[in-house]
């Protein structure tokens, strides 16, 4: 139930990928040469993260729910994959709709509609940190669900 850090996501991803050499680190605050280098440039170089700013990635923060699911939205566009299901999704009927950042409304109506990303029935807590526990579970789905 540990939080998981933005680095720590993109470490996985990258390691998804083979772990494929990058060069292009714009971001003042990932250091060279640390575990997570290589796989935040990568993510940045491919558009599946873009940072707070063109200088700050924010390497250690926790990841919120909404971030999780536009980086793993961005990675599916990156692979090719089909997310329109999230065009038509309606996701008013979570009571917190409205605290999801307008840059995340895409990527978490892809996330519900795709069965990724679920609510406790009521929320989908797009602010809220994600677990290693919740991010291994949208892993889970996004792997069986989305991949194929």
């Amino acid at each position: 139930n540990t939080s998981m850090t933005r680095a720590m996501l993109v470490t996985v991803l990258h390691r998804l990928e083979g772990t494929p050499a990058a060069t292009g680190n714009t971001f003042s605050d990932v250091a060279s040469g640390k575990w997570y280098t290589n796989a935040v440039v990568w993510a940045n170089v491919k558009g599946i993260v873009k940072g707070y700013d063109s200088n700050s990635f924010g390497t250690n923060d926790f990841i919120t729910r909404e971030q999780l699911a536009t980086i793993l939205y961005r990675y599916a566009q990156y692979k090719g994959y089909d997310v329109s299901v999230g065009e038509d999704t309606n996701i008013l009927s979570y009571e917190d709709a409205f605290n999801i950042s307008e840059y995340a409304i895409p990527a978490v109506q892809w996330a519900c509609g795709a069965g990724i990303m679920q609510g406790d029935a009521a929320k989908l807590d797009p602010q809220g940190n994600a677990t290693r526990a919740q991010v291994a579970a949208m892993l889970m789905r996004f792997i069986e669900d989305v991949v194929k």
